[in-house]
């Protein structure tokens, strides 16, 4: 039995694993350390990884080697592509989740991981020696030693879920809750609050008047979120359900208010603004006369259903009565009512960029600790949290990425400089480079990244690399094949495209809005057959959708790198510990105590923080030119 590791990871939620696995797969020991190992990768919330922004999170996580897209589609019982009315720089991957299969494929992969243990137990204390973690001890008195430990403790830290006015410590309905280790770190000078999130109401399938519903199947082609061309969707393919509420419904939720914990002062944590419950749907927008709710599918086979839309900590029997109001739920019949949890968190302001904290070398936080809602953002930060703390025992350089990099970046950079206010969620929105970050092309832009530190395989640097050739060739044959309008003409009309007056490149083609490889393909004989012969059959769908992307948004691509290659140069003038910023009184008093305290890294992290004005920074530069 071994009691001294290099890398602790606490807690095996979507960070945890993903911080334990990349560790480990980066060559040194690590203990995964959590309450329970029946409960490794569980799907707290809704059974669903992806969506808006988060689907784009998750290519990046497997493009760099990470494991929560291979399990996703493995475990996936439902595929959808958001945004798809859109360009493809908003274009976000979806998937349904077997819950009970997504938790047993992780455990699967941890239990089969070189230099990877796990032990069973809840951590109540770090040890720490001249600023530098040496250690975690745990409730069952065992003290084990490490180099270098990640905290991902999700809504464990001090949680208390509310239903109505009873309130049960707890990380999760029948977990407990862990203690000690806010305390500690507060002791130490770290700065926490309290966060609160919710969860909806699950339902018995059986209770259900499924034709009081609304249909919603996936999409049923090639998309998935591996880029390994080896990973697959297995199981049998569900569809979801749609329902809405109603001016009665949302009477009984009115009346409920009085005993609401988020209304009655029960609550008095921070609530995620973009997943709001129930009650505070009816309030926001009380001019709404419904509300749109989705029967998701909890598993391939189970009669459990998972109400998106309906989060709640309204007294069980009120949530009951206003589900009952429902046509298609007139006689639901609920395994577990919607509750609330508040837990704690730490200001993200007081890390670096690898994760790591500014105030004890060698801890690193990851996920909910952070501010963050959402499996997607966990596993991102806790994927960088583990890849650093095995770069630090090893003493390699540290890896971070940058904004116009990834999603990833733009989570972490977003966090440590600006901090949170409420929890933190991913959105297109938030990346300037949004079009750089397209999910299509995760891999070409981070699968060599992950392949230089070790973590993404061969195998899958060299199938990222066969991917990239097939592409190029394909837009290259675009370039340089010549099409005939006597040839091409009927064909066009045909589909109700307007003829061509000469010839023309066949990628001129591609470039009109009505036309697409596959379309064209279909008049152009040619064309067809370089397709068949040049382009792999397993991911053809996928290489030909890359290239007709870089083929119809080239203009567009370039500008956004040329703007990135630009502002880059400030993310290469480092300032942290060149300059007195107390000292500085051309600088308002605002800005000299947001930058001593977040010490940004770089000019250009500096300009991102909230109150740090043009002027301000035209002074650093000043003083950096000096």
């Amino acid at each position: 039995m071994n009691f001294d590791y290099d890398v602790i990871v606490i807690g095996a939620g979507h960070a945890g694993c993903e911080a334990a696995h990349a560790a480990a797969r980066l060559g040194v020991s690590t203990l995964l350390m959590t309450i329970d190992m029946n409960k490794i990768a569980q799907m707290s919330c809704n059974p669903a990884v992806g969506g808006i922004a988060k689907g784009q999170i998750v290519r990046e996580i497997d493009a760099l080697g990470g494991m929560m897209g291979v399990v996703t589609d493995e475990s996936a019982i439902q595929f959808r592509m958001l945004n798809r009315s859109k360009g493809p720089a908003v274009w976000s991957p979806r998937s349904q989740s077997d819950r009970m299969e997504f938790s047993r494929l992780w455990r699967n992969i941890l239990e089969n991981t070189s230099n990877l243990s796990i032990w069973q137990d809840s951590a109540n204390g770090l040890l720490i020696e001249d600023g530098r973690v040496t250690g975690v001890t745990t409730c069952l008195g065992v003290t084990f030693k490490a180099r270098c430990v990640v905290l991902t403790a999700g809504t464990f830290l001090n949680g208390l879920m509310h239903t109505g006015p009873v309130k049960l410590p707890g990380g999760r309905v029948s977990e407990p809750a862990s203690h000690g280790l806010t305390e500690q770190l507060r002791e130490l000078g770290f700065t926490t609050d309290r966060m609160k999130t919710g969860t909806p109401v699950r339902i018995d399938g059986r209770s259900v008047d499924w034709s009081q519903t609304n249909l919603q199947d996936g999409d049923n082609d090639f998309h998935k979120f591996s880029y390994l061309p080896n990973i697959h969707r297995k199981l049998r393919q569900r569809p979801c359900h749609t329902v809405y509420t109603n001016p009665e419904t949302h009477r009984i939720l009115r009346e409920g208010l009085p005993f609401s914990p988020l209304y009655n002062g029960q609550i008095q944590s921070i609530g995620p603004r973009y997943c709001p419950s129930i009650e505070t749907k009816i309030v926001t927008f009380a001019d709404k006369d419904e509300h749109q709710l989705f029967l998701e599918p909890e598993g391939e086979v189970t009669n459990e259903y998972y109400l998106n839309g309906f989060s709640s900590s309204l007294p069980i029997d009120v949530q009951i009565r206003a589900l009952e109001t429902v046509p298609a739920l007139r006689n639901v019949h609920i395994f577990r009512p919607g509750y609330a949890i508040e837990y704690d968190f730490f200001d993200p302001t007081q890390l670096y960029h690898t994760l790591e904290t500014k105030l004890v070398s060698g801890l690193y936080f990851a996920g909910q600790v952070n501010g963050t809602t959402g499996y997607e953002e966990a596993a991102g930060q806790g994927l960088i949290a583990g890849i650093n703390a095995a770069l630090k025992v090893k003493g390699a350089e540290p890896f971070t990425l940058a904004r116009d990099e990834a999603y990833i970046g733009v989570l972490i950079d977003d966090l440590v400089t600006k901090g949170v206010d409420e929890p933190y969620r991913m959105f297109t929105s938030r990346a300037e480079y949004r079009i750089l970050l397209r999910q299509d092309d995760a891999d070409m832009r981070l699968t060599p990244r992950g392949h230089a530190i070790g973590l993404a395989t061969d195998y899958r640097f060299n199938e990222m690399e066969s991917k990239r050739r097939q592409r190029d060739s394909l837009i290259e044959f675009c370039r340089e094949f010549s099409v005939k309008a006597s040839l091409i003409n009927s064909y066009l009309e045909s589909i109700g495209e307007q003829p061509l007056k000469q010839g023309v490149k066949l990628h001129d083609l591609i470039l009109r809005p009505g036309l697409t490889v596959e379309i064209l393909a279909k008049g152009i004989g040619p064309f067809a057959e370089f397709i068949k012969e040049n382009i792999e059959e397993a991911r053809r769908q996928e290489i030909i959708e890359a290239a007709e992307i870089l083929m119809k948004y080239q203009g567009y691509i370039q500008r956004e790198q040329q703007i990135a290659d630009k502002l880059r140069r400030l993310e290469n003038l480092t300032i942290r510990g060149k300059i007195d910023y107390a000292s500085l009184t051309a600088l308002s008093t605002e800005a000299r105590q947001k930058l001593e305290r977040i010490n940004p890294e770089t000019i250009a992290q500096a300009s991102r923080i909230p109150g740090i004005s043009p002027a301000d920074i035209n002074i650093l530069l000043l003083l950096m030119g000096r």
